[in-house]
């Protein structure tokens, strides 16, 4: 294909792609018989987007899962209004997502029966770490006799109805079916997306036979890949997943046991890291288990300025969307004095410190545009900056967005063709993976 008059870094040239690269680049290349040519019109050809920490399972549940949580639901009552509005599932379940605590405070069984008592239901926090189910769905679950750790339980030894990390057995528990991921395909198309990195831990057979078998038109790499064993077609193992959860933070020698075993099966590890005492305890454990290439740090939610020399070396994978989502009550529940270290970038970039910029879908907004903007003016919903010396150029925010790659010969041909000369959101005209095309717009 020739892909003739579009912007390439500001420059107008044509483009031809053969096989799975870019050929040829420049201001003007003369059609060879039998080529498709495509007027780009002075549109921007990009290299296509890489979102590289979402979770591809959560997002298609998510696509069929009532809102719980702002800007859709902002208290008890129109909580109360979505959950009695909700379709159930096959099995009557309703299955709800994006939960917080400015909603309706913390949510338990008890308070959840008081919401919607009538069916089974589950409530997914928006930070992913916390499902909450009513008394009917305690009692199919039949959480009285569950051992599973991440079962809350009261001072009475009685379920609270929380249950903290427990996805894995949830989904054992209800038997339930992965779900399907062609809309999160096309979704990811439509928004110029051609490879993704899967950051969900433990993945286990199905799930990777699932992911595997969903005919992604994206490259996909999965974090939570198991050190040992093939994968299965299609999929490409990324750095090991680890979890520093907030609540119970592993001792400094299991952890650095995990990143010693990770890195002796050659893999790097990507652990997850919100907290600054997480972000010490990883750095110490790096410190005695060694680095290796590709090492990362998943959400850097909070770095203290003390700490960024540290990361030199590293990859740092935030998530500024957080900020335009809900920034606000970052604002008002974190400490005034840390506003500063919340998803930091720009410091990051200056100290040499890799950062590449993803979604966190479904827990954080999929759309790399409003990742851009966000990235660039980082500003709440009311309109507030937080860390305004923490802004990225546009520039350097998309740089961060492609994955540092350029339209140039030899490059693989993972491209997305805009409308017009400037990144726009709703400028997607067309995308291709490895030369594919995998979207037009309608």
């Amino acid at each position: 294909m020739l892909i003739r008059g579009a912007e390439v870094r500001g420059r107008r040239a044509d483009v031809r792609i053969t096989g799975d690269r870019v050929a040829a680049v420049a201001p003007a290349l003369e059609r060879i018989p039998g080529e498709e040519v495509l007027e780009a019109r002075g549109g921007a050809l990009l290299p296509g987007f890489v979102d590289p920490h979402l979770h591809l399972l959560a997002l298609a549940a998510a696509l069929t899962s009532v809102r719980c949580g702002p800007p859709d639901v902002q208290d008890t009552a129109t909580l109360a209004a979505a959950l009695a509005a909700a379709p159930g599932d096959a099995a009557g379940w309703v299955r709800g997502v994006g939960y917080a605590e400015t909603v309706a405070g913390n949510l338990d069984a008890a308070a959840l029966d008081r919401l919607h008592a009538a069916r089974p239901v589950r409530v997914q926090h928006r930070s992913g770490a916390l499902w909450v189910v009513n008394g009917v769905a305690a009692r199919l679950l039949d959480l009285d006799s569950a051992d599973a750790p991440g079962v809350e339980r009261g001072p009475d030894g009685r379920p609270t109805g929380r249950l903290w990390r427990a996805d894995a057995w949830l989904r054992g528990r209800l038997r339930s079916s992965p779900p399907d991921l062609a809309a999160v395909g096309r979704r990811l198309a439509e928004l110029g997306i051609t490879a993704v990195i899967d950051a969900t831990p433990d993945l286990d057979p199905a799930a990777l036979a699932a992911l595997a078998g969903a005919g992604l038109p994206q490259r996909v790499t999965v974090l939570g890949a198991p050190l040992d064993g093939p994968l299965p077609h299609g999929l490409t193992a990324g750095p090991f997943k680890i979890v520093l959860a907030d609540s119970a933070l592993p001792d400094l020698d299991d952890l650095t046991g995990r990143i010693a075993a990770a890195h002796a099966a050659g893999r790097a590890v990507a652990v997850h890291c919100v907290t600054r005492e997480a972000l010490v305890l990883l750095l110490a454990a790096l410190e005695r288990a060694g680095r290796h290439p590709g090492d990362r740090v998943e959400h850097a939610a909070l770095v203290p300025a003390e700490l960024v020399p540290a990361l030199r070396g590293l990859t740092v994978v935030t998530q500024p969307g957080f900020l335009a989502d809900r920034g606000d009550d970052y604002l008002r529940d974190v400490p005034a004095d840390e506003h500063a270290d919340l998803y930091r970038c720009r410091s990051l970039v200056d100290a040499g410190v890799a950062v590449a910029l993803s979604s966190d879908a479904p827990y954080g907004p999929l759309d790399p545009w409003a990742v851009l903007a966000a990235a660039v003016d980082r500003r709440t919903r009311s309109g507030a900056v937080v860390g305004p010396d923490e802004r990225l150029t546009p520039a350097a925010a998309l740089d961060r967005l492609t994955g540092g790659r350029r339209v140039v010969p030899g490059a693989v041909a993972d491209l997305v063709l805009l409308d017009g000369p400037q990144p726009a959101a709703d400028a997607v005209r067309t995308v291709w993976v490895g030369g594919a095309e995998v979207y037009t717009e309608p």
